[in-house]
């Protein structure tokens, strides 16, 4: 990556971001959206807001719904039923051209015979926009992505990083309402994608009005850059709130599973105490833990720990107790990565690497903080 989206180029950032006023930020709604390909359902009875100026990512495995929901914005896709909204207009009808969106999706789609300058142009040219705009804002928007030095360079002279800085930018160039990413950092390399990750973030300050509905498979992704995270299985939302809570509350398995690694331990016999924590039962061991959804005293249920939450040793001040034998010890560079048998249920944790590595077999004694752990309902349905 050759420079920042807010490096010594990035000055033309606030004259768009000006011209992105409060005043004309727009949000996006989904109004009951379902859409089929024939008898096959992909997207199911979709209601969500994203509002004016956050981002939202949509995540979920293969097949979730999560791109048929992006599509359906941009006008690539039809629903069956509901209506889709970019501010207070309804956009349902309307040909993707007439919606006035940005799109940036994963395998670049630069024209390869345009330069940079040519591709990033391409959408205004395409609107009829006059020659003195088109020269004064394709500079404008190489430089917010950090690409002006690079404007005469054909695609096959840019890495795929710069590629990618090239399709933003020509997203940008129309002054959308909206942007869509659809995976946009996927065919990316970790270093890179890394690096883009801040750079985006970055943008964002820099538009701070910009809408952007963001899909992708990678959690971290999502975490970094969004606002609000919503969570498709099976053509459906099962989850929606912002990062934080979502990862620290999930809302029931399938989130706790699919954001982030989580520990999922059965327990029963709930038992409200004080300060909104729960005494529940793991077999014979006794366990707290919060019980930020307010499940009902009785209920089963799953305690969530995350494993960065798990320490090794004895537990102290009244922290949770328990022991495990250990099943795998994966050394991760900065950090280790130990799988163990608690119970029959694997439990895993990570940990800085130690000195003294356990091996398989060896019984550990473990401890987290009730405060660090959750409770989960057990359904996957939407929480």
């Amino acid at each position: 990556m050759v420079s920042s989206l807010g490096g010594a180029g990035a000055r033309a950032a606030p004259p768009f971001a000006a011209a992105q006023g409060a005043s004309d930020a727009h949000g996006i709604r989904f109004d009951d959206v379902s859409v089929a390909y024939g008898e096959q359902v992909v997207l199911e009875s979709l209601t969500l807001a994203v509002k004016p100026g956050e981002i939202v990512a949509l995540i979920g495995p293969s097949g979730s719904g999560k791109t048929t929901a992006l599509r359906a914005v941009a006008g690539f896709v039809r629903p069956a039923r509901g209506r889709i909204f970019i501010g207070t207009r309804d956009v349902t009808d309307l040909a993707p051209h007439a919606r006035n969106i940005g799109m940036v999706v994963q395998n670049y789609a630069l024209f390869p015979h345009m330069r940079a300058e040519e591709n990033v142009a391409f959408g205004l040219r395409a609107r009829g926009a006059a020659a003195d705009l088109i020269r004064e804002r394709v500079p404008e928007c190489l430089r917010m992505v950090g690409m002006a030095q690079y404007a005469r360079r054909y695609p096959r002279e840019l890495s795929g990083g710069q590629q990618q800085r090239v399709a933003i930018a020509r997203a940008l160039a129309i002054r959308p309402q909206v942007l869509l990413l659809d995976e946009p950092l996927s065919a990316l390399d970790a270093q890179i994608r890394r690096s883009m990750l801040d750079e985006l973030a970055k943008l964002h300050r820099d538009l701070p009005s910009l809408t952007v509905l963001y899909v992708t498979h990678d959690q971290t992704e999502a975490l970094t850059l969004a606002d609000h995270i919503g969570i498709m299985r099976d053509g459906k939302l099962v989850a929606f709130g912002d990062a934080q809570s979502l990862y620290r509350n999930p809302p029931n398995r399938f989130a706790a599973e699919f954001l982030g690694r989580a520990n999922l331990l059965p327990v029963a016999r709930l038992a409200t105490t004080a300060a909104g924590l729960a005494r529940v039962a793991f077999g014979d061991v006794a366990l707290t833990a919060r019980n930020h959804h307010g499940l009902a005293d009785g209920s089963d249920c799953l305690l969530c720990v995350r494993p960065h939450d798990i320490r090794l040793g004895a537990a102290a001040g009244g922290d949770n107790a328990l022991s495990g034998t250990v099943k795998s010890v994966l050394w991760q560079g900065d950090l280790q990565s130990v799988e163990l048998d608690v119970a029959g249920h694997a439990l895993r944790l990570t940990c800085a690497p130690m000195h003294d590595v356990p091996e398989p077999g060896a019984a550990l004694a473990l401890s987290f903080s009730a405060v660090e752990a959750t409770l989960v309902p057990e359904s996957a349905s939407r929480g």
